[in-house]
């Protein structure tokens, strides 16, 4: 047995480019459904031609084709832009370990280790962002790297277009954060803000963004010379000015200091009218980020709400890292079963953030979707539909949602004129979709065909799944007590043995009733992955189990055996 106590190889995968092409000539689909995110009106009947990655031509016409055209029958369909996420950090990788700043596990994990991570899986990130249907991401501040990140995705069709900014002008310094290429630099003079803005210059950033943080006793006048000093800056050089400040006297600060956009909701008091008319009349767009302070409660309380969105589309390493809070005990500062129990979800905050998202929307302001993405908990590409679930409890149409996420977001960082709705001379980035979006926003699930940039394809083919990621699905969802989730990754006919080769039990019916049985009984059950090799379709885990009936402790080895994208074998040996 000594094979099984090898170190953890990580299994590496790339998107195949070779089964994505562009098309040989024009596309064009007719007879399809146009949701019309202008007029907020689904338009029947409609033909859309696209060429040489535009849109030439869109409306109830008939064309005669040019050669080679790929036809698209939209019969039955519904046609819409691609989405936008309009907050996401590509320096951060949505696991556990992944803001040190906040909970520092380094002696665990190290930080090192987290950003190299992101770097060896960017690519496969950002096509889960396309997967879902988002064809366009902005950061909104990250190291100087961003600007060589945003070239490489930029060029590359299965990735979103990225708009992007550099390190945050910032009043506050957090620790434990990459000192060589800092994503956060803190300013303590206007010349400093001036010049931090100037430094970006020669990389053309799609905008500037400000970290506009008040410490316990400090004013928030104390450092607004600083915050007008960037955003004059970056006005003088034609430039939007993005700012983080969730506090209602910073937002209000800013905003009248010239904020084009606030990158999150206020959370300590809700909005009055002088604040909601200032948010008008500046024309100021308003991001909520409703679920990325919860995501951080719900982990380090282990209070999760999963759905099979969220093990399909995230990223199934990051997403279980989420879980390793509850077999890391000493190695943390809380405990979390204890914290559990005097923490509600949602909380108050959330509670006032839904309260202004509603009022800025009711007040005529411009509402943008984002979802702060690569913060812990808070995972790239899946969490878009999270959040706009959150912006449906705190009381916006579906037709309200799908324009913060299309001609809103296209709007809000001035790219109307690129993006944002299906028209003539704009880029073509749609969603053929099974089904109406407006009855059902779950467009992940509805989509037939992604065009991103001219170019169709397929979700599929965005998401391919390596005999790892299968059974790392499959552990998260074990982990989170979630059985359809958890069945997800098996084959109708599964078998399940000893090491011995005895049958302990047979089908997806006779382990679910099992494995249900099992969760409802052990309601602290985990299972700690301690070792993992692959070789080829077979996947061979070393796993420590807790929580179990009895609350025993105990090890054991499964051997996994994957066969056309499932599981169909697995062997236990304690």
């Amino acid at each position: 047995m000594r094979i099984f106590t090898l170190l953890f190889i990580f299994f590496i995968y790339s998107i195949s480019h070779a089964q994505i092409a562009k098309p040989a000539g024009p596309v064009l689909i007719n007879n399809v459904n146009l949701v019309n995110v202008v007029s907020k009106k689904i338009v029947p009947g409609q033909t859309v031609l696209i060429d040489s990655g535009r849109i030439v031509a869109a409306g109830p016409i008939k064309f005669k084709l040019p050669a080679g055209t790929t036809v698209i029958d939209g019969s039955g369909k519904y046609l819409m832009p691609g989405l936008t996420d309009a907050h996401i950090h590509f320096f951060q990788s949505g696991g556990l370990y992944t803001r040190p700043d906040g909970l520092n596990l380094n002696k665990v994990y190290p930080y090192e280790k987290d950003q190299r991570w992101i770097k060896d899986n960017l690519q496969q990130l950002m096509a889960r962002y396309l997967a879902c249907g988002i064809t366009t991401v902005i950061d909104v501040g990250g190291p100087m790297s961003n600007f060589a990140i945003r070239a490489q995705l930029n060029t590359t069709i299965t990735a979103p277009n990225a708009f992007v900014t550099g390190p945050l002008v910032s009043t506050h310094l957090p620790p434990h954060l990459d000192p060589k290429d800092p994503p956060i630099v803190k300013v303590t003079t206007e010349q400093e803000a001036r010049d931090l803005v100037k430094k970006q210059l020669p990389y053309q950033p799609d905008f500037i963004k400000i970290w506009y943080i008040v410490l316990p006793g400090q004013k928030a006048e104390s450092t607004l010379p600083l915050v007008k000093a960037a955003i004059d800056e970056s006005h003088a050089n034609g430039l939007k000015v993005a700012v983080h400040a969730t506090e209602y006297v910073t937002a209000k600060l800013a905003v009248s200091a010239g904020a084009d956009i606030l990158v999150h909701s206020v959370d300590d008091q809700v909005l009055d009218k002088d604040m909601l008319q200032m948010l008008k009349n500046k024309k100021t767009v308003y991001i909520p980020t409703l679920i990325v302070a919860q995501n951080y409660s719900r982990t380090f309380t282990q209070q999760f709400n999963f759905t099979q969105h969220d093990f399909t589309y995230s990223d199934p390493f990051m997403l279980g890292t989420l879980m390793d809070i509850q077999h890391l005990g000493k190695h943390l500062p809380f405990d979390y079963k204890k914290i559990r129990a005097r923490f509600s979800i949602p909380n108050k905050e959330d509670s006032t953030m839904r309260t202004n998202l509603k009022m800025a929307h009711q007040a005529g302001v411009l509402i943008v979707s984002g979802t702060d993405a690569g913060n812990i908990g808070t995972q790239h590409a899946a969490s878009l539909r999270d959040e706009w679930l959150t912006m449906q409890e705190a009381g916006l149409s579906n037709w309200d949602i799908i324009q913060s996420a299309t001609i809103n977001a296209a709007k809000g960082f001035g790219k109307d004129k690129e993006l944002g709705s299906v028209e003539k001379g704009k880029i073509a980035d749609l969603l053929l979709l099974n089904s109406d979006p407006v009855k059902d926003l779950n467009i992940p699930a509805s989509i037939h065909t992604i065009i991103h940039r001219g170019v169709p394809m397929q979700p599929q083919q965005l998401l391919p799944l390596s005999p790892e990621l299968l059974v790392q699905q499959q552990l998260n969802a074990y982990n989170a007590h979630n059985i359809d989730a958890f069945l997800a990754p098996y084959s109708d006919s599964c078998a399940l043995y000893d090491i011995s080769g005895k049958l302990l039990m047979k089908g997806k019916e006779a382990m679910r009733q099992s494995y249900s049985r099992f969760f409802e009984q052990a309601p602290e059950l985990h299972c700690e992955l301690v070792n993992r090799m692959v070789h080829g379709n077979t996947v061979i885990d070393h796993e420590r189990i807790t929580g179990g009936p009895g609350n025993k402790q105990f090890e054991a080895f499964a051997v996994y055996k994957i066969e056309n994208g499932k599981i169909v074998n697995v062997y236990f040996t304690e």
